[in-house]
């Protein structure tokens, strides 16, 4: 009965009943793998997001963000291409402005640091190929949160926490 609207296309429907296994159940919550049977007939596809009509995340392609880098091989920079994952959608990246690195010892912003290395940590400006719908992290993880990934080697580069999307 609970109300939900469907992103990206903005239409509300109500929850007709929730399957788990095959079973019905009366509410569902993380980690449970559930179905949800809706009282209209709306098209949903792997990425796209349910979520409370008067609590939705932002529609996004430019993130401002805290990042942890996790690679030796390669720095992270201004112009660095990236793959993004924001919760079930991949999309493509580049980081337009790497604002500060955080000296991790004294916590001081070094504002002229020209890239991020192994273990380094920095506030940076993205812009993204396709919108995500994102929150920042204080308000909510799941979507506040990004992974990137190296193109070239498919592997985890770093992680982001959302600051601000617009």
């Amino acid at each position: 009965g609970d109300e939900v609207m469907h992103l990206p296309s903005g239409f509300s429907t109500r929850i007709k009943r929730i399957d788990m296994a095959g079973t019905p159940v009366d509410e569902a919550f993380p980690p449970m793998s559930v179905t949800l049977l809706l009282d209209d007939d709306v098209d949903i596809s792997r990425g796209d997001l349910i979520c409370r009509p008067h609590n939705h995340p932002r529609a996004a392609q430019d993130i401002e963000g805290m990042v942890c880098w996790m690679s030796a091989d390669r720095p992270l920079a201004p112009r660095s291409r990236l793959i993004v994952k924001h919760t079930t959608r991949t999309v493509k990246g580049i980081v337009t402005d790497l604002q500060y690195r955080i000296d991790v010892n004294t916590l001081h912003r070094d504002e002229t640091a020209p890239q991020l290395g192994l273990n380094e940590i920095g506030r940076v400006r993205m812009r993204l190929t396709q919108p995500v719908f994102a929150d920042p992290y204080a308000r909510n993880r799941m979507t506040g949160g990004m992974i990137l990934i190296d193109e070239a080697s498919n592997t985890t580069v770093g992680t982001v926490m959302i600051t601000d999307a617009h």
